[in-house]
């Protein structure tokens, strides 16, 4: 039997560093694992488009071996998918990874793929949010169900940020019960928890006054986020009370066109659009908010939930995937079916009419996630899974 109590050589495969959830936990999997020790790499695809990226975070680290290969892309293109294949299996020739710990569904299938066929010790795959989903064709999901079910054969473990995507999985054939681990996924709550600004000093920052009552979204302006269902619930809340006001953090290609709608209903003065800000920053932000809401249509585990309950704020949320782990209905924040116009602004206007119930809900929230979502404890938990799969 083979010993790794000793480092081990590890490459992640990631199809994009864009800014969002999958990639800062697969980033912080990196730096805590380079830390520790290990000698890590991290492999991605191109970077396009208007979310941000994380590439200059990796870079400055100093500790992790960053290589971009050009064909790893997130659309469907079957021969740019044979190359990246071919140069992922180059790759970890050279390299020769003691473990390949793919991340999303594109990196997921074509890495487990090239791993798999060069007999890698050990192969693991994240699901941070499954790729089929009901607004999804249905000729798109069944080639994803079907090669989810493909490369759950190529892989020795399957790691889930939520018991939800496990669940799921299961449900449509994709791997074995025994492949499957829940390890939530890791936040810095140190800077949730005691954030460099103030409610007042970030108020006063983005021009909102103390008297307001502050919605706020944490999201790429993007499709399936929900916002065009907080203005179509809080339309009339936001024109009759011009101290209710939306704060949306990030951006994306969205943007153009829901600024174009908020023009139209005339909340143009009561919507504050940050734009890009980075990740270090957004702990900040959540202390100038009452409430968050994220009207999601679909995820793994939403990390902006955890982060603002790490922030001591309550939370509204689209009962999805594994967004229940978290926001639990009448403890931290509420659950609403997507699409509820009328039950997402009664939550809101409850919420905003009871402050006592704003800090209960945002003082338990706290208490469940400060433990349960540290990195460090992520770190670890993929650490011991390694090194079960390498002893065997």
């Amino acid at each position: 039997m083979v010993s790794y109590a000793a480092r081990m050589r590890i490459m992640h495969i990631s199809t994009r560093l864009i800014l969002g959830g999958s990639q800062e936990n697969t980033i912080l999997s990196c730096e805590g694992q380079a830390e520790a020790g290990n000698e890590v790499s991290l492999v991605y695809g191109p970077v396009y488009g208007p979310e941000g990226s994380l590439h200059d975070r990796v870079e400055s680290h100093g500790g992790i071996e960053l290589i971009e290969t050009p064909h790893l892309v997130r659309q469907l293109a079957p021969i740019r998918d044979y190359r990246c294949y071919r140069d992922l299996k180059k790759l970890m020739r050279f390299w020769k990874p003691d473990v390949v710990h793919t991340h999303s569904s594109k990196a997921g299938i074509i890495g487990r793929a090239a791993a798999w066929k060069l007999n890698i010790p050990c192969v693991i795959h994240t699901i941070h949010g499954l790729p089929f989903h009901p607004y999804e064709k249905a000729w798109k999901n069944a080639i994803y169900i079907a090669s989810e079910r493909w490369a759950a054969k190529r892989c020795h473990r399957i790691a889930c940020v939520a018991d939800a995507m496990q669940i799921q999985s299961l449900a449509k054939g994709i791997g074995k019960q025994q492949q499957f681990f829940t390890i939530y996924s890791g936040m810095e709550v140190e800077k949730y928890l005691s954030p460099k600004k103030d409610n007042n000093a970030m108020r006063q920052e983005l021009g909102i006054g103390k008297d307001d009552f502050v919605v706020g979204t944490v999201s790429r302006l993007a499709e399936h986020k929900g916002h065009d269902d907080i203005l179509d619930s809080l339309k009339v809340e936001l024109l009759n009370n011009p101290k209710v006001k939306l704060l949306w953090i990030g951006d994306g290609w969205w943007r153009e066109r829901l600024e174009k709608r908020i023009k139209e209903i005339g909340i143009e003065k009561q919507v504050i659009l940050t734009g890009l800000v980075q990740p270090e920053t957004i702990a900040n932000y959540i202390t100038a908010m009452d409430v968050l809401v994220h009207p999601s249509y679909r995820e793994g585990l939403p990390r902006t939930v955890v982060q603002a309950m790490l922030g001591g704020k309550p939370v509204i949320a689209n009962d999805v995937d594994g967004t229940r782990e978290v926001c639990i209905p009448e403890r931290t924040g509420f659950l609403i079916d997507v699409g509820d116009h009328a039950a997402l602004r009664m939550a809101v206007l409850e919420l905003r009419d009871n402050p006592e119930k704003r800090a209960l809900f945002g003082n338990a929230g706290r208490a469940l996630c400060k433990e349960q979502f540290a990195a460090s404890k992520m770190v670890q938990e993929l650490d011991k899974l390694y090194r079960e799969v390498l002893v065997r």
